[in-house]
């Protein structure tokens, strides 16, 4: 692969603090998934959960193939073919099709309040994936902001209560994320952001291409226009694009911090799904919402501790982040 070559040896001491690129284009990759539950509720309406969920991965895949092959990239090498599998079980395989069937019968706003989850989730699989090691206060304030995140989204939505089989479907979903980005994020050091996302769904292309075909032939795909635009996004910004900007911001890093990000992106979520769905948004979405944005901007001002280098999670010499 290309990019493989900027993956080089540095002497120099690990960055401690977040650079402002990465934080921007964490927020970048959030705004573009902050449409996916809204615009995965619309696609449900006319399209069967097995067919939004592997269809739009088949669409990113032949995207995907067509820009590694346009550009030439070599191949992954060895154990990078287990880590693109991680990434795929998680980002390509595992979020579209729980969120897919979860949303079917449960309101995106609910869904928003169980997704709130993914950054301390995201965190968590950073730490004990990347040995990334942030200071109590990092928790406290990240904790902080899950509480409030989930606080606020409950006053949205019908609450958490009665956990259903549809919170298990989406708890699932924010386990299979949260380990996805962790281990995508630390292998676009390697291989580049969207080189990463890309091997990804060239690898799950056969298993998804098979799911839709299943699909198609038990319910043939039938919606309105807005319903296809849905599924459209899903595809194209969703599955593919917004992944640039965010595997690259996780590799900028460090991943825990930058992770917390997304704690607006429910408050984005309930938002756009007030605009585009007519759920309710009130004075607190707007009171709740702030509060969620100061406790992200809290979180991701948290210094690290020294052992904490986020280039650290690769054995061997410390290796700046790949460029695109």
């Amino acid at each position: 692969m290309k990019d493989n070559s900027s993956a080089t040896h540095s002497s120099g001491t690990a960055i401690l603090s977040p650079q402002p690129s990465g934080l921007l284009l964490g927020l970048v990759g959030v705004a573009a998934f902050s449409f996916t539950v809204p615009f995965t509720k619309v696609a449900v309406a006319g399209l069967s959960p097995l067919f939004i969920g592997s269809g739009r991965a088949v669409v990113a895949g032949v995207l995907a193939a067509s820009a590694l092959a346009l550009s030439r990239q070599l191949l992954p090498r060895g154990t990078q073919w287990v880590r693109l599998a991680v990434v795929a079980a998680g980002v390509v395989i595992g979020f579209p099709l729980l969120t897919s069937f979860a949303l079917t019968s449960t309101p995106a706003g609910h869904g928003a309040v169980v997704i709130a989850l993914l950054p301390a989730a995201t965190a968590t699989a950073a730490v004990i994936r990347g040995r990334e090691r942030p200071p109590l206060a990092f928790w406290l304030v990240s904790g902080l902001g899950a509480f409030a995140v989930i606080a606020f989204a409950s006053l949205q939505s019908a609450g958490l209560g009665v956990l259903h089989w549809t919170d298990l479907l989406l708890l699932g979903s924010v386990v299979a994320a949260a380990v996805g980005y962790a281990e995508g994020g630390l292998l676009a050091r390697e291989l580049g952001s969207w080189q990463t996302i890309s091997w990804a769904l060239v690898l799950a292309l056969p298993l998804m291409l098979a799911l839709a075909a299943v699909s198609a032939i038990q319910q043939p795909p039938s919606a309105t226009p807005a319903q296809w635009a849905a599924f459209a996004y899903l595809a194209v910004v969703s599955m593919f694009l917004g992944f640039f900007a965010w595997y690259r911001g996780l590799a900028i890093g460090p991943i825990a911090r930058v992770s917390q990000i997304q704690l607006i992106q429910p408050v984005l979520t309930i938002c756009w799904a007030a605009l585009l769905l007519g759920e309710a948004l009130t004075w607190s979405t707007v009171l709740g919402g702030l509060a969620v944005i100061l406790c992200a901007g809290a979180a991701v001002r948290v210094r690290l501790r020294p052992a904490a280098a986020h280039f650290d999670a690769l054995p061997g010499p410390v290796l700046q982040p790949a460029k695109d």
